[in-house]
């Protein structure tokens, strides 16, 4: 019994540093996209600045999504929810990059598909 609480604080451990490092991220992307486009290293946003700015809302409020619910205890449930949106997020981001030919740029993206995997996966772990 003692052994499962501290692998369970554990992994709770682990979950908010996953969910604190996905929303520092998709906070500075989303930030970067719509206040500062420009200054971003990717070809696709010199072409679609309008995409840019249409991308990184979605960013903020998934970063939203990951840490206010949990963090508050007001319907923690969303989290879940934030974190099946990130992995749809990643899997969209893809999807673009292998249809333009930038195969290459999605490890990023597979990198937080994962993490936002371990945070749906610990958290509906936790609402059951």
């Amino acid at each position: 019994m003692l052994n499962e609480q501290r692998v369970s604080q554990t992994v709770n451990v682990m979950l908010w540093i996953v969910q604190l490092l996905l929303a520092a991220m998709l906070i500075w992307s989303g930030t970067m996209k719509i206040f500062n486009p420009a200054s971003l290293p990717w070809p696709w946003i010199k072409e679609n600045p309008g995409l840019a700015t249409f991308t990184g809302v979605p960013d903020l409020l998934a970063a939203l999504g990951l840490v206010l619910p949990a963090w508050l205890r007001i319907r923690p449930r969303l989290t879940l929810y934030a974190a099946y949106g990130v992995m749809s997020l990643m899997i969209a981001a893809m999807i673009f990059h292998i249809s333009r030919g930038e195969g290459a740029q999605t490890g990023f993206n597979i990198f937080m598909l994962i993490c936002s995997a371990f945070v749906a996966w610990g958290r509906s772990r936790q609402n059951k």
